[in-house]
């Protein structure tokens, strides 16, 4: 019964969005109301991709994964799935052309080929930046823009540390809330059809004892390097990630 309400729900939102498509609005004064009704009933608000949306249906590790329930046992072979998106919210605030955003990207880690199906971690990151477009035209590799951010990622749970027990956040095995706040700086450069992007971010903005994951810089790095590069209709992307210490 349940599976049927849910169908019935799909097929009526689709035949909504469908009839709305195509209305004409009449002017009015107001021209931001006007607006909005537009993508009100275009279905358009202002919702950009931010990292690439995507669904892995096979990832392979030789690690053991933990559960905090003794009843749950992990597989090796799972799907990842990420959305990622943003939103425009200010624009030349300082005359330089700059853009403000918001943006929230999601990472699930699906069992897939479990029984029941569970979601083994699901990170969160939501970010606020700024993005500075550059006209370089003198270079190999012309920068086209800076971009300044604050990013927080989390995988959502309580932390649940006991003071009594553990001088540090980290030290407690109970304690299942992993999360890390940093600014980072991101350069994008053009050459014909090849995209570079630059990133480096600073350290955990929280102090050892307090952090969930100290060590965590040690294993994602501070710097981040990514190709992209486009041939006719597809795109190839090569990525790697850096540790100077």
């Amino acid at each position: 019964m349940t599976k049927i309400v849910f169908f019935l729900l799909a097929v009526t939102i689709t035949v909504v969005q469908a009839g709305q498509k195509g209305i004409e609005i009449e002017e009015y004064e107001d021209k931001k109301a006007k607006k909005s009704m537009e993508n009100w009933l275009e279905g358009r608000f202002g919702l950009l991709p931010h990292y690439t949306n995507y669904l892995l249906p096979f990832g392979y590790t030789d690690y053991k994964y933990r559960s905090y329930e003794s009843s749950d046992e992990y597989g090796d072979i799972e799907a990842q799935l990420q959305v990622s998106f943003m939103i425009n919210i200010a624009n030349d605030v300082f005359g330089l052309d700059e853009k403000y955003y918001l943006a929230y990207s999601q990472r699930s880690f699906w069992q897939l080929y479990k029984n029941s199906s569970p979601f083994r971690e699901t990170n969160y990151n939501p970010e606020m930046f700024v993005v500075f477009p550059i006209s370089d035209h003198s270079t190999f590799f012309q920068l086209r823009s800076v971009t300044l951010a604050y990013s927080h990622i989390s995988n959502g749970q309580g932390q649940t540390h006991d003071k009594t027990l553990y001088d540090y956040v980290y030290q407690d095995p109970d304690n299942r809330s992993r999360g890390v706040d940093n600014l980072y700086l991101n350069f994008m450069f053009q050459h014909d059809t090849l995209i570079t992007e630059l990133k480096l971010w600073t350290p955990p903005m929280e102090e050892k004892h307090k952090s969930d994951n100290p060590d965590i810089m040690d294993y994602y790095g501070y710097s981040k390097l990514k190709f992209t590069y486009f041939s006719g209709e597809n795109m190839f992307t090569l990525m790697g990630r850096g540790n100077p210490t």
